[in-house]
């Protein structure tokens, strides 16, 4: 079992003890192990074999032994006891919309409801209206959830491009109303994860409630609303993204802020500081235990300078030593976009983009760019047009003539995206490679070959002399394909030995490394380079997700290449290529 299939079966696991009725602190356990070990950085059975799960945050010595167990068996005991007890589809029903642990337990005890079929048809026969505490009403919400569920079902995640343009089409839409002082995205999207849920969003608003909720749930984007309260709405769009709005009065955005951006684990530690501190902390306000006046935070450095801290970044919200960092007053000051000038990977008409060499370097000099490396695919890939040799330099000429074009406003270097093939070799032979100005090496073969052979074909490419960056390391396309199932931890070793950059890459559909892994690298001393890998103008914007996702991963400006002075870079080419 991998991290990612040992996270979800802790999750499952804190369903059912959810349903079961435990105590709040067991479920969270497994809950913030879950997230603990999603998010790690290093493969568990490194760490396991080092004797090191303990040192993971959030699993003790109870979780490591369960985590052993699922590394050397292939499944746990304990999940095989509960599963037996509690039906599949109970847990299925836990995550509809408007069902919680103690309704899914009801349905399933009192009404032997133990799917979503058996759920739905309850709903629409009259039974699930007919059960104590429901209704009409609450049965109709129910269903609706139901139906939600289903268009979720296929595919339960919407990776970070999609919602976050969906989301802040909405938000500016809402800002543009009049009595409207602010608002943000919140939930997971503002914590930049590569898959959302659902959607959170904020709205600051004093006045112009109703104006607000019904250009919400009137936009052209909805295909349906869910539920509308006084304060609050929740829509699902033609896409199947679920958005929910709150209105918040403005005195009280900060602690509101806080509390929706989370993450839950985020959430529970600085409640346990205010508890220390002799204060209790909800969304609204702080509140002094002794029963005095609320204390009202219109800001989130306000929240968390009542907590004694600095305010602390969104996207690090996870319970992975933020808080402690910020204690110590410690905490990195992250990679911001304004800090990239450069972008190491993207593709024109010469294989599979769609704009020439010249119009892309127009276009990255319309965005701020200072230097860029075109890096068209490798021979091999033909159905990306992959360039033969004799093209390759061919493109070459073409390049130093924009270079040359453009009068040191911006730089145009000549690379290639080549392939590992399947039977570890690259794709162009060392006397072609060394003419180029910058190699990337990349799997988009044999993803699926045993560990051991596609770790060995990687890093006998990081090994080769010529190649200075591997791209999108893992290979993964989200939501479609895993990524091959490298030993992270021998890459890293290979790639600082040899000095060889890894790529964030930006593309949404990839975000590879991924936040932990970049982290992981970025502390070994591995160069990072964030790139769009764009295949059009368009493209370049993609940048965003890969400094999110880099931000996410706590990395600084010093630790990505693209950041770097232009002459700080050509000193690094000419040092690795002697």
């Amino acid at each position: 079992m991998n991290n990612r299939e040992i996270a979800d079966l802790f999750d499952r696991i804190a369903d059912m003890l959810e349903i079961r009725g435990e105590v709040i602190h067991r479920v969270l356990a497994y809950r913030n192990a879950a997230g603990a070990v999603r998010e790690y950085p290093r493969d568990l059975r490194a760490v396991a074999a080092e004797g090191g799960l303990e040192s993971i945050p959030a699993v003790g010595k109870t979780l490591a032994d369960k985590i052993t167990e699922m590394l050397d068996t292939g499944h746990l005991a304990f999940y095989d006891r509960l599963a037996a007890e509690i039906p599949a589809g109970v847990v299925d029903i836990l995550h509809v919309s408007g069902v919680g642990p103690k309704r899914a337990r009801s349905f399933w005890k009192e009404a032997g409801l133990t799917s979503i079929d058996a759920l739905e048809a309850a709903a629409q026969d009259g039974r699930l209206a007919a059960l104590p505490g429901m209704g009409q009403k609450s049965a109709a919400r129910i269903l609706e959830g139901v139906a939600a569920f289903r268009r979720r079902a296929s595919d339960t995640r919407t990776p970070l491009g999609v919602a976050l343009p969906a989301a802040e089409h909405m938000l500016n839409a809402l800002l543009a109303l009049p009595g409207v002082r602010g608002g943000t995205v919140a939930g997971s999207l503002r914590r930049a994860l590569p898959t959302i849920g659902d959607v959170d969003l904020l709205v600051a608003a004093e006045g112009a409630t109703e104006a607000v909720l019904d250009t919400f749930t009137g936009m052209d984007t909805v295909a349906a609303v869910l539920w509308r309260g006084p304060e609050k709405a929740s829509v699902q769009l033609h896409t199947g993204l679920q958005v929910d709005l709150r209105l918040i009065p403005p005195q009280r955005w900060g602690t509101a802020l806080v509390y929706f951006t989370g993450s839950k684990a985020h959430n529970i530690r600085i409640r346990e500081l205010a508890l220390a501190r002799g204060l209790s902390l909800n969304e609204f306000a702080f509140s002094p235990t002794d029963g005095g006046p609320e204390i009202l935070c219109d800001t989130e450095e306000a929240v968390y300078a009542q907590l004694g801290l600095p305010w602390i970044p969104p996207e690090i919200r996870e319970q992975w030593g933020e808080l402690e960092a910020a204690q110590r007053g410690a905490l990195p000051r992250l990679v911001e976009a304004a800090q990239l000038h450069a972008d190491l990977h993207m593709h024109t008409t010469w294989s599979d983009g769609t704009d020439s060499v010249r119009t892309m370097a127009e276009a990255a000099l319309a965005r701020g760019l200072k230097w860029i490396v075109i890096t068209d695919h490798s021979r091999s890939a033909t159905i990306a047009n992959g360039l033969s040799v004799e093209r390759l330099l061919e493109q070459q000429r073409e390049v130093r003539a924009v270079d040359a074009a453009m009068g040191g406003a911006i730089r145009v270097f000549h690379g290639s995206e080549v392939e590992i093939r399947a039977d570890g070799t690259l794709d162009y032979p060392d006397d072609v490679l060394q003419q180029l100005d910058f190699v990337i090496a990349a799997l988009h073969v044999g993803l699926r070959q045993p560990r051991e052979q596609v770790t060995t074909r990687m890093i006998g490419a990081i090994r080769n002399p010529h190649v200075d960056m591997i791209a999108h390391p893992r290979g993964q396309l989200i939501p479609e394909r895993e990524g091959a199932d490298l030993d992270l931890e021998a890459v890293f070793s290979a790639a600082r030995e040899h000095g060889t950059a890894l790529e964030i890459n930006s593309n949404p559909a990839r975000l590879d490394l991924e936040a932990g892994n970049a982290r992981r690298a970025a502390e070994l001393g591995i160069p990072i380079a964030i790139n769009t890998d764009a295949h059009a103008t368009s493209e370049l914007a993609l940048q965003r997700f890969g400094v999110l996702t880099a931000r996410r991963g706590w990395l600084t400006a010093p630790q990505v290449l693209n950041t770097w002075p232009l002459d700080a870079f050509q000193r690094w080419i000419e040092e690795r290529h002697g």
